[in-house]
């Protein structure tokens, strides 16, 4: 057994939590954050299997990462692999580079290949590296799926802007009070295997389409109809939102704690990155961002809303 996948054959008969999570070297930090705030609010009684999904990953980073386990928390880490699908994405992100192409790299689609990955698991959780737990996650791999086939909180940042609006509606053809951010997933790991998902989502990428937000995106048009709605406080996002009783904490866009000081509920990151080995990295990190990368920042959400508002006014993309 690797020592970079502690845990691979512990709790073999135990009932799992598996927590994926799709990284590579840049985001390893703020996923070290949410790790830590997965295990300082995991049930003592359960056991949980962190699992990271990754193509580029430092052999000093997964030592780091490796070295947060803890009696009850194992991590396993997984390097994807080549294959047809994932060809099929690499020459799709490769002819994306335009200032709306704010989501055209591959470390974006590692969540749609969890089902074909890990056959052991028949449910699952998946996380966006940019969130903090604040309770059990224990508790979210608990809701009942009935027969949807995720559960994901319905994305609060369409509502707020008209033009992401007419795009979901208008391009995607779906009701803007239906359409999921993809930060935080609840997965029924067999129904998504059933509905061959990655195979959906690849013949839909090879149309070569336009798309603001394309793992998002394919991931509601494939779905819909089959999306159970979370509770808000699974995916809260404390910018714009209050963010009392929250479960979950997700930095979503471009207000991350870790460039700016007024960020709401900031210092639940810092707490969760303290005793990492990440928090001076952070803390550099920090100290080194410039006014000119905010507004490099901010001028990637104007493109975006731009992208949005021009797709909107076109064809439906998938009939």
């Amino acid at each position: 057994m690797s020592i970079f996948n502690t845990g691979r054959s512990l709790f073999k008969k135990t009932k799992v939590v598996p927590v994926f999570l799709t990284i590579t070297d840049d985001y390893a930090k703020y996923a070290a954050a949410a790790i830590n705030s997965l295990m300082k609010h995991a049930n003592h009684k359960r056991y949980y299997r962190v699992i990271i999904m990754y193509d580029r990953l430092s052999l000093k980073n997964r030592w780091r990462l490796r070295n947060m386990v803890t009696r009850n928390v194992a991590i396993e880490f997984h390097k994807m692999k080549y294959s047809l699908y994932m060809q099929v994405i690499k020459r799709y992100c490769a002819k994306r580079s335009g200032s709306g192409d704010f989501f055209a790299r591959e470390v974006y689609y590692y969540r749609a290949f969890i089902a074909r990955v890990f056959l052991q698991y028949d449910k699952g959780i998946y996380i966006d590296s940019d969130t903090i737990l604040m309770a059990d996650i224990g508790e979210l791999f608990d809701i009942d799926l009935g027969d949807n086939i995720i559960a994901a909180r319905v994305d609060p940042k369409v509502a707020m802007v008209p033009e992401f609006v007419n795009y979901v509606e208008k391009a995607l053809g779906i009701p803007a009070k239906e359409y999921v951010n993809s930060g935080v997933i609840l997965m029924d790991l067999k129904k998504l295997r059933k509905v061959h998902y990655i195979t959906q989502m690849t013949d839909l990428i090879k149309q070569d389409a336009d798309l603001v937000a394309p793992d998002q995106d394919y991931l509601n048009v494939i779905l819909k109809g089959k999306i159970m709605h979370l509770d808000s406080k699974w995916n809260l996002q404390p910018e714009g939102e209050n963010p009392k009783n929250a479960k979950l904490l997700h930095f979503n866009l471009s207000k991350k704690p870790w460039y700016h000081d007024d960020v709401n509920c900031g210092e639940e990151f810092w707490k969760a990155v303290r005793g990492t080995g990440f928090h001076g990295d952070l803390m550099r990190e920090k100290e080194h961002y410039t006014e000119i990368q905010a507004e490099e920042d901010a001028m990637k959400i104007k493109a975006l809303i731009e992208k949005a508002d021009k797709l909107a006014k076109g064809k439906r993309i998938f009939k």
